[in-house]
């Protein structure tokens, strides 16, 4: 039987071939075409004008980039630290031996420690990512201004980040703020896309980006929540119980983002990982909500220069400067970030009564509403908190004060013949010119001439701009150039005079010698100090009758005997500091330098000691038979002895020696098992600094005291250079 399986059937003639059909070109231009021309509705000329500006923030920020050296010489020791080890990597340690991490998270240090493993520990391995990630600030904020703007608002958006000079400070220094101001700028970003389009994406970014943000620094990064959330609640584009749960969504994003670390640090055992810096009883939630967190709001922070409890109100003065609502615009802080603040608040409320009569889901108005609520509660956060506060911390507000500057701008430009629109183009360059000239007054020295140029030509370029209507277009764009470049003289001027210029320490401030008067707050150049004690009211315990400002008065024998402890012990007041005379009041001394400027930084507190030739080979001597060459008490020491040598050193103490780490039975054992080979004298506050300078095993500062005690009474004293050293692995002979 044949199955139809089986039957055979003839092959089929060939096909002919098909006949040979023209293909399409292509109608997208080149790659690189398309990167140099950009939207095809844009002008010819503003793809370029944007790679133009980032290539001009990039040789800006590059500028003289290794003058400072390694900046804050505490994170780039822990940089150093980490390019050696993955376990100081992944805590954050100050050392390779990982006895104690940095006060903050340890994902700022990352993109640095990178760098430094690829290209070895130098300045510019340490700050070039720093720099990249302000030119790529700029970037997302012309990005996130272009989507509803022109191309001109997205770069005046992108100049006034550029060119303010607390920006141009902190995107050249290795501290956590420069990573911050990237990802608060793409949480900004996103969310605006997000009321775009209301797909759910956005969100879960916006949410990621804000949880990196924590790991940089902390609850600084939720400041903007509020607004984000709130602005995508009411303006979304979806149903609200969709908006709801995409809004649930992105806070869980935001949960995985920022807390795999804290749980992978909290769930490690405490015995086998380094001691969390900036905390009193080695906790991560801890640092977070006490000292980064809640008390930098009320001025409650254990563990803090004088012990915290420093608190201001309204107008009032607290240890670390004046509080209240004209804080970002008085002397201690104007000048590294409000030069355009008056003018973008301005525009801000004139975007928002533009926008008005715009629907639920304007993504314009949201777009104010985003950036505009972001400035002003980050802005308000800063003017009211108690605790600890630096100048630089301002640089946060940079990517808002931008964008809003820009949507304003180029919004009311767009309505010039309105009357009231011209009005108000012409009330914001009078207000940038004339808080411009404030600024510049403040230091009539410098540039006397260019205050006199702003205000007229920002007066001049407001009459334009009234009759901008009139004028014509030519006219009206020499107007506007006119009132911008006038507006941007005062900073720019400033941001030179930053990248031009040096800046280590903890506290750096940008601008000129004398552009910031704060009392910790002032160590612009070199990690100096102007306006004396936090608060300005002098130096407590070397006098008792100091004028604020001059910072005490120095005792004939310059021991240190201002805070409760008193200095640190058989230190003399000498302790490791650059300056040129003895200092009084601090654990180690002080010596105020040239201009007022504190020399070495209150014993190594706020700035490094200057290691000789005879005391890194000291240390380097036999190194390898060591966990740690040596050991410090406080971090900037500590840190500047481990960058000399390569080696680790423990910081005792932490940051500010107040760290019950390690305690003092700690201490002796780790001598006891030879793994401590020097113990360095003078430098940190942990002689007993406003906690009660407890001896023995006590926590906090005591821990420090009663390490220093010990070592005096038991070992042998060597000297190197001009610095004293204790030979752990030699006692004295009885």
């Amino acid at each position: 039987m044949t199955t139809q399986y089986d039957r055979f059937t003839p092959p089929e003639a060939p096909a002919p071939a098909p006949e040979p059909v023209a293909q399409p070109a292509d109608p997208r231009p080149p790659f690189a075409r398309r990167v140099w021309r950009g939207r095809s509705e844009d002008p010819a000329w503003a793809r370029p004008a944007f790679l133009g500006l980032l290539a001009a923030t990039l040789v800006l920020y590059l500028y003289n980039l290794s003058a400072s050296g390694y900046a804050n010489s505490f994170y780039s020791a822990a940089v150093q630290a980490g390019s050696t080890s993955w376990k100081a990597f992944f805590f954050g340690s100050l050392d390779a031996g990982n006895a104690i991490t940095v006060d903050k998270p340890s994902a700022f240090l990352w993109p640095m420690e990178l760098s430094v493993r690829i290209f070895g520990l130098n300045s510019w391995a340490i700050l070039t990512p720093e720099v990249l990630m302000g030119v790529g600030t700029v970037a997302v904020v012309y990005a996130a201004v272009r989507r509803r703007f022109s191309p001109a608002s997205g770069l005046i958006a992108g100049a006034v980040l550029a060119l303010t000079p607390v920006a141009a400070l902190m995107f050249r220094f290795d501290n956590p703020d420069a990573l911050l101001a990237l990802l608060m700028a793409l949480a900004c970003y996103f969310v605006v896309r997000a009321v775009e389009d209301g797909r759910t994406k956005w969100l879960v970014w916006a949410g990621v980006a804000i949880g990196f943000a924590f790991l940089a620094k902390t609850l600084q990064a939720f400041l903007v929540l509020p607004p984000l959330a709130l602005v995508y609640a009411v303006c979304g584009p979806t149903p609200l119980r969709r908006r709801l749960g995409q809004l649930a969504l992105a806070t869980g994003a935001l949960v995985v983002a920022g807390g795999w670390w804290v749980a992978v640090v909290e769930l490690w055992p405490a015995s086998s990982r380094p001691y969390v810096g900036g905390s009193q009883h080695n906790s991560f939630l801890e640092l977070t909500f006490g000292y980064n967190g809640l008390g930098r709001i009320s001025g409650d922070e254990t563990g803090s220069v004088g012990g915290g409890g420093g608190r201001g109100g309204a107008g009032g003065g607290g240890a670390w400067g004046t509080t209240g609502w004209d804080r970002m615009f008085g002397t201690e802080v104007g000048s590294q970030i409000s030069w355009l603040l008056p003018a973008a608040l301005i525009l801000l409320v004139a975007g928002l009564w533009a926008t008005r009569k715009l629907g639920r889901t304007s993504v314009t108005r949201a777009s104010f509403l985003v950036w505009g609520g972001s400035l002003l509660i980050t802005m308000v956060v800063f003017s009211y908190m108690a605790g600890i506060f630096h100048q630089y911390y301002t640089v946060a507000l940079t990517p808002y004060l931008g964008a809003v500057t820009g949507m304003g701008a180029g919004l009311l430009w767009e309505r010039r013949k309105e009357i009231w629109a011209a009005l108000v183009l012409a009330a914001a360059s009078v207000a940038g010119g004339a808080w411009g000239y404030v600024l510049l007054n403040r230091t009539p020295d410098y540039l006397p001439w260019l205050r006199w140029l702003v205000l007229v030509g920002a007066l001049v370029a407001a009459l334009g701009l009234v009759f901008a209507a009139r004028l014509g277009r030519p006219l009206a764009l020499g107007a506007a150039g006119l009132g911008l470049a006038a507006a941007l003289a005062g900073p720019t001027a400033y941001t030179l005079s930053t990248v031009d210029s040096a800046h280590t320490g903890s506290i750096p401030t940008a601008g000129p010698a004398g552009a910031s008067m704060m009392g910790f707050g002032g160590g612009g150049r070199r990690g100096g100090m102007r306006g004396g004690f936090p608060g300005g009211a002098g130096m407590p315990g070397a006098g008792g009758n100091q004028q604020g400002g001059q910072g005490g008065q120095t005792p004939p024998n310059g021991n240190g005997n201002g805070f409760p402890g008193g200095g640190m012990p058989g230190q003399n007041g000498n302790g490791s500091t650059n300056g040129q005379r003895n200092g009084a009041g601090f654990p180690g001394g002080f010596s105020l330098g040239e201009r007022g400027r504190m020399g070495g930084g209150m014993g190594g507190l706020l700035d490094g000691a200057k290691v000789s030739a005879a005391a890194r080979k000291l240390l380097e001597t036999d190194a390898d038979a060591y966990t740690w060459v040596a050991a410090s008490i406080g971090s900037q020491n500590a840190a500047s002895y481990q960058l000399a040598t390569g080696d680790p050193v423990m910081a005792i103490g932490g940051f500010n020696g107040t760290d019950p780490s390690p305690t003092l039975a700690q201490f002796k054992k780790y001598v006891a098992d030879g793994r401590i080979h020097y113990f360095i004298a003078g430098g940190g506050m942990g002689g007993g600094m406003g906690m009660g300078g407890r001896g023995g095993e006590g926590g906090g500062s005591g821990s420090s005291s009663g390490i220093s005690t010990w070592v005096e009474a038991n070992f042998t004293k060597v000297t190197a250079g001009s610095a004293t050293f204790y030979d752990l692995t030699r006692p004295k002979k009885s």
